[in-house]
């Protein structure tokens, strides 16, 4: 009955004082991977993710010039986009969604759509609607999720870009993330809540497949 008492008297004060769970920002710019002569799948690990239909490519190359490959860098040179412009998914252990920069690789007015599950089911769903002239800051703030699931469709290709490719992919840079962490206070911290508590309350080939991926003719 003391122990119960006790347990009881030191989980109040640090739940009180918000110990017991903290938030770990990061930000995935896709800079940091190894890097490719063109393009690439990203690996499962990066940011302790799971991805799937994820690439990544040097959107600063030349023969991305003017594309949403190119206009969608906001740190450094690469940036992430959606295969064959198809739905394209993040999974880990629960993670809070915070934001990331979204344009449109081929199509302006390209429909971008992100949904946040947890254990299967939906949380929340967002769509916004891209160019490819410019990344668009997306506040998301998609709160105890495991999944995002992208999808993109419609928009109409500009005349500039007509004679490079085509797609309803998107490029992706910078996407932030808390994933949730566990502490234990000091031992010192803990003495004292003790005390206060008890206290108080008790080849050519995969070049033509590659151009399939990114839209690019």
């Amino acid at each position: 009955m003391m122990k119960k008492f006790l347990t009881a008297a030191v989980v109040a004060p640090i739940a009180a004082l918000g110990i017991g769970t903290v938030a770990q920002a990061a930000i995935l710019t896709f800079d940091d991977i190894a890097p490719i002569p063109v393009l690439s799948a990203i690996p499962d690990g990066y940011g302790g993710f799971t991805w799937n239909n994820f690439y990544y490519l040097n959107g600063s190359d030349s023969i991305y010039s003017d594309t949403g490959y190119d206009n969608g860098r906001v740190s450094g040179d690469y940036v992430s986009f959606n295969g064959f412009g198809n739905q394209a998914i993040v999974s880990d252990s629960v993670f809070d969604f915070n934001s990331a920069y979204l344009t449109a690789a081929w199509n302006d007015g390209l429909s971008v759509t992100v949904e946040g599950l947890n254990n299967g089911t939906a949380l929340y769903s967002k769509t916004v609607v891209v160019d490819t002239t410019n990344p668009t800051l997306v506040n998301f703030d998609f709160f105890g999720v495991d999944e995002l699931r992208f999808s993109s469709s419609g928009g109409v290709q500009p005349d500039y870009l007509l004679d490079q490719g085509g797609g309803t992919q998107f490029a992706l840079d910078n996407f932030t993330f808390d994933e949730t962490a566990t502490t234990v206070p000091e031992p010192t911290l803990l003495s004292a809540l003790l005390a206060v508590s008890t206290l108080s309350a008790g080849s050519a080939l995969k070049r033509k497949q590659q151009h399939k991926i990114l839209g690019k003719v």
